[in-house]
């Protein structure tokens, strides 16, 4: 198969659409990271979102629609639920509810849970999409396990993108966020923090006015994504909060040759983790990562970076 590489005009948007409609996986960017998208209705597309990816049936997706009208005919939103997402969508947080009946996501969506992931993303493109589609079910744009995408060129890379195993992808320039969302979710009927990302837990915080409740994923059955042990992961062995020694790619967080931010900025470093870390692999050297302060967006920096130097399984 040959991956198509698609200009976000009306036409590649159009192909696209026709593409997801019959049952194709089209990589397509948001704000986060670029996304492995089909139709969240059709259970041998979402099928072959797993096959491409090489992604375990039992880790659920997140389902990407264009508004919150359309997420609430999907899933039940307590009062809580409704104010994050008027606070925070469009863009980098996902609310993990509870799925009505009559929503139609196919199980392989929600890994057989009574619950389902949604995100209104904020990238003009994804909307523009959606907008021609159906709810969209769509995790990071990679092999699993590996580092995600933040450029359709790391989607298109051969050896550790997709490049032939999906039919295309809509280019549309980097992402600006480049961190995954926040997942949130309710247990016994408090919010939870299921996994740190792209909206800091502090700001979620300050608009619900009181803490999040901390959730202890089980790796084996993951309620959300990116609760994995070892994810995210060069082909390098990572070393974490590490000064630099000889023989190793040595990652700054301030000045240096390979920085995540010389100027120790947490936003910039957020959007460059992946590229950066995506560069110090491809020199074939263990890679070592200088400290990373563990607030704001640091404490979802710190998430990815804990899980790409897990081992592996």
């Amino acid at each position: 198969m040959q991956t198509l590489r698609l200009i976000p005009n009306d036409d590649g948007l159009d192909r696209a659409a026709r593409l997801l409609e019959a049952g194709a996986c089209v990589a397509i960017p948001t704000e986060t990271v670029y996304g492995l998208a089909a139709d969240a209705r059709d259970g041998a597309a979402v099928a072959g979102i797993y096959q491409a990816k090489g992604r375990p049936s039992f880790n659920p997706l997140i389902v990407h629609v264009p508004d919150l009208a359309t997420a609430r005919t999907l899933a039940r939103f307590p009062p809580e639920a409704q104010s994050l997402a008027q606070a925070f969508w469009p863009g980098a947080l996902t609310l993990v509810l509870a799925l009505r009946p009559d929503a139609g996501i196919a199980s392989l969506v929600t890994a057989g849970l009574d619950t389902v992931g949604l995100r209104v993303p904020a990238h003009p493109v994804a909307q523009a999409l959606l907008r021609r589609t159906g709810p969209l079910a769509a995790p990071s744009a990679n092999a699993s396990g590996r580092i995600s995408p933040t450029t359709a060129d790391h989607v298109l890379d051969r050896d550790t993108g997709l490049d032939g195993r999906i039919s295309a992808v809509l280019d549309g320039g980097p992402c600006l966020v480049g961190l995954e969302s926040t997942i949130i979710g309710w247990h016994d009927g408090h919010a939870t923090l299921l996994r740190p990302g792209g909206i800091p837990t502090e700001a979620i915080e300050a608009a619900l006015g009181h803490p999040l409740a901390r959730h202890l994923a089980d790796p084996s059955a993951p309620n959300a994504p990116g609760q994995l042990t070892s994810h995210y992961a060069p082909r390098a062995a990572l070393r974490l909060n590490a000064r630099p020694e000889p023989g190793e790619t040595h990652i700054a967080f301030g000045p240096g040759p390979l920085t995540l931010s010389p100027t120790a900025d947490l936003t910039e470093a957020a959007a460059r983790l992946f590229d950066i870390l995506r560069r110090a692999d491809a020199q074939g050297l263990p890679i070592s990562v200088a400290p990373i302060p563990d607030h704001g967006l640091g404490a979802a920096i710190n998430d990815r970076l804990r899980r790409a130097a897990a081992p592996r399984p």
